[in-house]
C-alpha cells in the first residue's frame, strides 16, 4: 500500500534549502533544487552518516563522512549502481507537498 507524508507548510524548503524531519521513526531529508522538490532517506547506506547536513551541489549531495556523493532524483552512488540511498517522489497538490513512501502505510 503506498503512504504520503504530508510535509508542513513551514517545513518545505525554498530553492536552495533542505530540510530535516522525523516522522514515523523514519528520518527523511527534502531538498529544493531548482524549484523540484526531491526527498531521500537522511542516512547514507555507506555507514549511517547524515546526508541532508551534506554538501549540495546541483541535484547530488556529498556524504560528509566519506565523501559518497549520491544523485538526489534516483538515489544511485554517482556513476554506478553499486550503493543507493531510498529516494522518494515528491507530490505537489496546490499548497500541499507530499513524500510518498511507497509499500508502506503511512499515518499523520
Amino acid at each position: 500500500m503506498n503512504g504520503r507524508i504530508e510535509v508542513p507548510a513551514q517545513r518545505v524548503p525554498g530553492v536552495g534549502e533542505r530540510v530535516l524531519f522525523e516522522h514515523g521513526g523514519k528520518s527523511l531529508a527534502l531538498f529544493n533544487v531548482d524549484g523540484r522538490l526531491l526527498a531521500i532517506d537522511d542516512s547514507c547506506p555507506h555507514q549511517g552518516s547524515s546526508l541532508c547536513a551534506g554538501q549540495l551541489d546541483g541535484a547530488v549531495i556529498q556524504c560528509r563522512a566519506h565523501g559518497l556523493r549520491f544523485d538526489l532524483a534516483s538515489g544511485y552512488l554517482l556513476n554506478s549502481k553499486a550503493l543507493k540511498v531510498a529516494s522518494y517522489p515528491v507530490e505537489v497538490e496546490g499548497d500541499q507537498v507530499f513524500i510518498v513512501i511507497a509499500g508502506q502505510e503511512v499515518v499523520s
